[in-house]
């Protein structure tokens, strides 16, 4: 098998004294969408912020297409095609939807290249270009949400971190906006790894899914297999057994490969 483009080894992370990803391993393979459960508390975020440079890991290591990039400053992360679509959207709220866009691409020089892959997000999401000229704290949270994906897709990513990419949106819209992101990793081939709540619109978008459960992988493989998990069923409609301390335990841990 080819070697993966993003892999991760025993990777811990703290906030402050608290540790929050508890020696996670995972990859993601070029063309793949990989997508993380958990409930909040998991450390689903933290990974995110730890691949992405944003927090340094206490151990383990980050390899991206082959090179470790764990400690990088996050601008030489984002150099490398590594694009972080954070949770609550972040757009610049007094910059016009244009202006967040060509922000998107300010380590590129090719301006003609630029100009084609704002209209290509324009062909996406046909509601930002309506609203180009509009600011972008005006907006829907959905057109946000658009948005702060278009901007990540102006840098060309290699890979693209998504998280909770449906918090507070509407069916129809969380819908929409996963829809544009299969067509995206059909069409133009970008690799992502999103985290999620969401279980079940998160499966049916991924290849491979991992659940994570107080900072640690307890579970992973093909999303197909992972739908037909009764624990999967369990855990999100709220049947999960309950330890001594009142924490979230699986009553069966498997691993498929």
């Amino acid at each position: 098998m080819e070697a993966p483009l993003l892999d991760i080894r025993n990777l811990e992370s703290f906030y402050g004294p608290i540790m929050a990803i508890r020696g996670v391993s995972l990859s993601v393979q070029k063309g793949q969408i990989v997508t993380v459960l958990g409930a909040n508390g998991a450390g689903k975020s933290t990974l995110l912020k730890t691949i992405s440079g944003i927090m340094d890991p206490e151990k383990g290591s980050v390899s991206f297409d082959g090179q470790e990039i764990q400690g990088d400053e996050p601008h030489r992360i984002v150099a490398r095609g590594i694009v972080h679509v954070p949770e609550g959207r972040e757009v610049f709220p007094l910059l016009t939807v244009e202006e967040n866009l060509t922000l998107g691409a300010y380590t590129r020089k090719d301006r003609s290249e630029i100009e084609q892959d704002r209209q290509m997000v324009f062909d996406y999401f046909p509601i930002l270009a309506e609203r180009r000229h509009q600011e972008a704290g005006t907006l829907s949270g959905g057109q946000q949400q658009m948005l702060a994906i278009g901007r990540g897709l102006m840098l060309r990513p290699r890979i693209m971190l998504l998280d909770e990419p449906s918090l507070g949106l509407s069916p129809l819209l969380v819908q929409e906006i996963f829809d544009i992101l299969k067509r995206l990793n059909r069409d133009e081939g970008v690799t992502m790894m999103l985290v999620e709540q969401n279980a079940r619109i998160a499966l049916e978008l991924a290849h491979v899914g991992y659940v994570m459960e107080i900072g640690r992988i307890v579970m992973d493989g093909s999303a197909e297999r992972l739908m037909e998990s009764e624990d999967i069923k369990a855990f999100y409609l709220g049947h999960q057994e309950v330890g001594q301390r009142g924490e979230k335990r699986w009553k069966r841990k498997k691993t498929w490969r």
